[in-house]
């Protein structure tokens, strides 16, 4: 059954209400549900509770006013309906790692936490786009050669990182029979990514699996991505909405989740199901690395 049209419904109503004493039986009524279907469904649709939906958006865009107005602390508090300024650095600082002050001092607008608010077309992705339950999978050691560049989401050179890279590919005599692509986000140890935005600069490998690393050609590099446990998420259509299947996941599902975000690179996998960028039925995986 297609939910979309009470769920636009209901979040039109919670964001025009963000500051108001907002109950979910009345968001319920909005969409046309009694209260306990209403939970469900936007529970198993926007893979989290009312609740922290409406949580996670007043505390993003407490954020955004900490950094983008002079208003007090205490006045940006009460007006997204915290009791107190105590009560909202302590709920702040448990999601962004640092209190409001600390945060405005930075000025930096983070991505982890940063629950932009829901769009017409941001709700369709999540309905028809992406698996906002992602699959547990453990999985062992994967040998990689490829191209290392840098990136920026905001300065997203990666596509012409693959445009150089693709016709490279039958160079790589050690590659396995079924050509299987990783686009690559390397972790930096020493790097806190509570403070990771939009132009954080990060090196990025894409690449092919290969049996082994006996012969790497010129201008290419190894890479072995390390086994464990990983949240996999899968990311339906055009490549050009992956931003909005990123927004979902750093945005939401790693601040609800019962897991925690190991320090291990994340990347993304292509297989045959990968049609293309520009193909609505391409399909391909997202591993996060998870504890």
């Amino acid at each position: 059954m297609n939910y979309y049209d009470q769920l636009e419904k209901a979040i039109i109503f919670i964001e025009q209400n963000l500051c108001e004493d907002i109950k979910v039986e009345a968001v319920a009524g909005v969409a046309g549900y009694s209260y306990f279907h209403f939970h469900r469904i936007f529970e198993a649709v926007l893979g989290e509770t009312v609740g922290n939906y409406i949580r996670l958006r007043r505390l993003t865009s407490a954020a955004h006013d900490v950094i983008y107005t002079d208003k007090r602390i205490l006045d940006i508090a009460l007006a997204y309906r915290f009791d107190s300024q105590e009560a909202f650095s302590r709920a702040f600082k448990k999601l962004y790692k640092l209190t409001p002050r600390e945060y405005r001092k930075n000025r930096i607008e983070t991505v982890i936490g940063n629950k932009k608010q829901m769009t017409t077309i941001g709700l369709k992705h999540l309905i028809n786009s992406v698996t906002v339950q992602p699959m547990i999978k453990e999985i062992s050691d994967i040998k990689i050669i490829g191209m290392r560049g840098k990136a920026t989401i905001n300065n997203n050179l990666i596509p012409k990182m693959w445009d150089d890279f693709n016709p490279r590919i039958p160079k790589i005599e050690n590659r396995t029979p079924q050509i299987r692509g990783y686009g690559i986000c390397e972790v930096d140890p020493n790097y806190n990514m509570h403070e990771f935005n939009e132009d954080t600069e990060f090196n990025e490998i894409v690449g092919v699996e290969v049996e082994n690393h006996d012969k790497i050609p010129p201008g290419m590099v190894a890479k072995t991505l390390a086994g464990g446990k990983y949240a996999v998420f899968t990311h339906r259509g055009r490549v050009e909405f992956l931003r909005m299947t990123y927004q979902y996941i750093w945005g939401t599902w790693i601040i609800s989740s019962k897991y925690e975000v190991d320090l291990r690179d994340d990347f993304e996998f292509y297989d045959q199901r990968f049609l293309g960028p520009n193909n609505d039925m391409s399909k391909f995986d997202i591993y996060i690395p998870i504890k």
